[in-house]
């Protein structure tokens, strides 16, 4: 067992197997309701809450009480032998919230990946598998703990079993011995369910005698030796209560015959199956990225790593490394024909691992050291110390065609670019190959990479990050950590290579990922002016309207409120203005902006109007803040894209994030309007495509009718309103038009009927007739709808229009919740993915014609479907006809894509 933490007071037997048992269900009900579901949900809206609650709280257990063995016990939803003897069994429970369906597959399919059994037997209930087990595990000799909800449980303490019972949530369980029980109810254990067969349990819903409290109980049972004996003496018992008891006798003996729990039951599972092992770190992984439960992840491997047998980077020989000073003993090591993962020696080139060592140069990032890195040797070589013939030689390898392989190519690239050093000849950045491989990880830093598909850890703590390995280490440390990450890089990419070629995505990797890879880094290192003016008016301006409208919703209610405490707005809303009650959460109702809006909507309160601008413009305020911090020394934003956090394929953006600017209101364009066009360029100029997730449906789906509309270049939305409304396209009004736009790209990301109707503000009746005419009007994109998910549940994934695969195992899930958002993401994958390939096609194209041109213009910005450049002056002319021909040729659909064009002084007078 991993070494743990000193134990709770539970008493211990050294050497004694120590056996855990936990009520699946009971603290599954404990961690929902523990823990706030709303934040705790994936991207595709799945709750979690029970789930994280359930996974943190046994984690703990196990720390701190050591056990040898576990298994958790789960009730059926099936009918047990006493509902069927009852009816009313449990019959006075609340309806199970809408946020925990779902989460007890996920429990269970988290006990599988950390290899715990989980055990349920139909008509029996879990509190009969614990009982049976604890008998089990008695009989044997072993310490258990079981650990439970469930005041049932209390009748199997003894001495060799005892009961952990939660007071509060799930982090205060304190052991329940004989003692404690018989204090707290003034019985033994084994008196418990004669105590309950007299007072009744409202958790079962089974009443008890009236007029007798749990003292009296306690009472009759130590004067009468038990439940039996005071069935026998009833008759002398006196008083009310003694009527009450002789007028509810059978009630009590059926009391007693549903609370007793079984001890002899034949289980699934036998004890020793139950020894706690390792997790599977593969299924782990996988599981804990669908669930994003990162801290848990680390919690799991910290709680296991001294038993696991992971190999620390040794066993694998890492090759000592030998620091280069002259550009002699440089070439004599790169004309070196060493060994290579999978390949031969003879005359190749031996593939060599990159890792660039870096400090910081203002926000950004510049080059120290480099080290070279193959199976059998390396070398380091410090850029500062070079002279000029190594730096030469240095030079030329770098910039020439020998394969290398890198980990996070880009920021390699960024690194080198202020020494002048380009990096040429990649064939793999061992970050982008295993994002290829599984697009829905959240992480893939070398040393997870290396955890999961290696089972090695190679480096210090925080020595993670490529290219940042300045830490305060001596240099010769860092020269170390530096090879064992080159080294570990080399390994993952012959691991990877296989599995690229088996998914398909090699060419993704080689054509696609590293030239856009290339294309960022020099993005990211020219960055996009910013007006400091328009910036300082801006962060004014907002200041002001957020002043004014804390001002107004002040005096909306005659008294100061700290608009940021959900407290204090939730006794104004509901108590002081008694307005209607939003969604019930643990700290109250919901004041989130949905809720909110609704509201208001509903009311029309001033100060609920104030409050949401109030808001609005504290966040455009916050965003501003942002942005001015993002400046670097040169008075430009340097925006960094990442090529593999959205499993889509789509870039995204970030320190800062460029992308959640808005882009239709108002103050969004004045946010636009700070970025300018430099000193010496002429312009902007904004590229992007019109309705290109529509064009890639109309292309997926063969639709006839949406082909004809692209190709005769109709306005798609009236043109689709005219076919579903039965109307001439002149005759298509702004609302049908907005109607028919809402469903159209509502339909490709599987919104239902329900969610259009609330989107649109419309009945449900009506947003299913629209729905249904929609696809009776046009039936390929109805059939393409239908079919792509029926193909993802055959394959176990859908692709891009390229071939990019998203694997969704969740769509054969039993879980009708899991299988309903598989097959949401596995409808608009295929059409955000194939997006994304498309613009990223248009990067590289719209590059290779500056480049070709010898145009001095440059690419600075890529969001969502738009690429913004600056223009050199007299390129103007000559940039757009490109642009347009580039963008428009990046893929080859059934459809044109169209681009649209703008240019100005700023990117939002660029803007169309």
């Amino acid at each position: 067992m991993p070494k743990t933490a000193a134990n709770t007071d539970a008493s211990i037997n050294a050497g004694t197997p120590r056996l855990l048992v936990l009520d699946g269900h009971s603290m599954a009900f404990r961690a929902f309701y523990a823990l706030p579901p709303e934040n705790f949900a994936t991207d595709t809206g799945q709750h979690t809450n029970a789930v994280h609650g359930f996974t943190s709280m046994l984690l703990t257990m196990i720390r701190q009480q050591k056990p040898t063995h576990v298994v958790v016990a789960f009730d059926l939803d099936t009918p047990t032998f006493r509902s069927l003897e009852y009816a009313e069994y449990k019959g006075g429970r609340n309806k199970t919230p809408e946020e925990f369906y779902g989460q007890i597959d996920l429990i269970i399919k988290v006990m599988a990946t950390m290899n715990i059994p989980t055990i349920s037997v139909d008509g029996f209930e879990a509190d009969d598998i614990i009982a049976t087990l604890s008998v089990q595990g008695e009989k044997a000799g072993w310490d258990v703990l079981v650990v439970s909800g469930d005041r049932d449980a209390f009748q199997l303490i003894t001495e060799k079993v005892l009961v952990l019972y939660p007071k509060k949530g799930i982090s205060d369980i304190p052991p329940m011995d004989a003692a404690a029980v018989e204090a707290k109810y003034l019985v033994p254990p084994n008196r418990y369910s004669d105590l309950a067969a007299l007072v009744g349990e409202s958790a079962d819903n089974l009443p008890g005698v009236p007029g007798v409290g749990p003292k009296t109980a306690a009472k009759w049972i130590n004067l009468y030796g038990g439940l039996e004996g005071i069935l026998e003496n009833v008759d002398s018992i006196g008083g009310k209560v003694g009527e009450s008891l002789r007028a509810h006798v059978d009630d009590v003996k059926r009391n007693r015959r549903l609370n007793h729990l079984l001890r002899d039951m034949e289980l699934p599972v036998a004890l020793d199956d139950m020894v706690l092992q390792a997790p599977n770190r593969d299924a782990v992984e996988e599981l804990f990225d669908a669930l994003q439960f990162n801290t848990l992840r680390k919690r799991l491997y910290d709680l296991f790593a001294e038993e696991e047998e992971v190999d620390d980077g040794v066993g694998h020989e890492v090759p000592a490394h030998q620091l280069v000073t002259d550009a002699a003993a440089l070439t004599v090591w790169l004309d070196g024909k060493s060994a290579q993962p999978g390949g031969a020696t003879g005359g190749e080139q031996s593939l060599t691992a990159v890792e660039v060592l870096s400090e910081p140069l203002g926000l950004l990032r510049e080059a120290t050291a480099i080290a070279l890195v193959r199976t059998d040797s390396a070398v380091v070589v410090e850029l500062g110390t070079a002279d000029e013939e190594l730096d030469t030689a240095l030079t030329a390898w770098l910039g020439g065609d020998a394969p290398k392989v890198v980990h996070e190519y880009k920021e390699a690239l960024k690194a080198l670019a202020p020494c002048g050093l380009r990096l040429e000849g990649v064939i793999d950045d061992t970050s982008l190959s295993g994002y290829l491989i599984q697009p829905d990880r959240r992480s893939y830093d070398l040393a997870d990479l290396s955890q999961v598909h290696l089972k090695v850890t190679f480096a210090p703590a925080g020595q993670e990050s490529a290219g940042q390995l300045d830490l305060g280490l001596e240099e010769d440390t860092k020269f170390a950590v530096a090879v064992q990450r080159g080294y570990v890089a080399l390994l993952l990419s012959e691991h990877f290579a296989p599995m690229l070629a088996e998914r398909g995505a090699a060419n993704l990797l080689t054509e696609l990922e590293l030239p856009v890879a290339v294309v960022l880094a020099q993005m990211e290192l020219t960055g996009i002016d910013v007006s400091r003016e328009r910036l300082d008016t801006l962060m004014a301006d907002f200041t002001k309207a957020m002043n004014a409208a804390q001002e107004a919703a002040f005096a909306a209610i005659g008294h100061e409120v700290n608009l940021g405490s959900p407290k204090q707005l939730q006794e104004v809303l509901f108590e002081e203005l008694a307005l209607p009650k939003t969604k019930k959460i643990k700290t109250g109702y919901t004041t989130d902006a949905a809720s909110l809006k609704t509201l208001l909507e509903k009311t029309g309160h001033e100060f609920l109007a104030q409050l949401m601008a109030h808001r609005e413009a504290s966040k455009l305020k916050q965003m501003v803040e942002t942005l001015k911090k993002s400046i670097d020394t040169d008075g430009r934003i340097h925006t960094t894209y990442a090529q593999n956090v959205a499993a889509t394929g789509r870039l995204s953006s970030n320190n800062p994030n460029l992308q959640n600017i808005p882009i239709r209101s108002e103050e969004g364009r004045r946010v636009r309007d700070m970025f300018v066009v430099s000193e010496g360029y002429e312009c902007l100029l904004a590229a992007d495509y019109s309705q290109i997730e529509m064009r890639i449906m109309a292309h997926l789906s063969g639709d006839a009718g949406l082909i004809k509309a692209y190709a005769e270049g109709e306005d798609l939305h009236r043109y689709v309103g005219s076919h579903v409304f039965g109307v001439p396209p002149q005759e298509v009004t702004s609302a049908m038009r907005s109607k028919v736009k809402a469903m159209s790209y509502g339909l490709a990301y599987g919104l239902t009927s329900f969610g259009l109707s609330k989107q649109l503000e419309i009945s449900v009746d009506e947003a299913r007739t629209l729905v249904k005419d929609y696809f009776d009007r046009f039936g390929g994109v109805r059939d393409y709808l239908r079919g792509v998910v029926e193909q993802a549940r055959i394959d176990g994934y859908t692709s891009t229009i390229e071939g990019r695969r998203r694997y969704l195992p969740d769509l054969t899930s039993t879980d009708r919740q899991l299988r309903d958002l598989a097959e949401r993401v596995a409808l608009n994958s295929p059409i955000q993915g194939s997006a994304a390939d498309i613009i990223k096609h248009a990067m590289l194209g719209v590059a290779t014609g500056l480049e070709a041109q010898g145009l001095k213009s440059r690419l600075l910005l890529q969001v969502h479907d738009e690429l913004v450049l600056e223009i050199w002056p007299g390129e103007r002319e000559s940039v757009e006809k490109m642009v347009v021909e580039q963008m428009g040729a990046a893929a080859e659909l059934k459809v044109p894509l169209e681009v649209q064009v703008g240019v100005g002084a700023s990117w939002n007078d660029a803007g169309h």
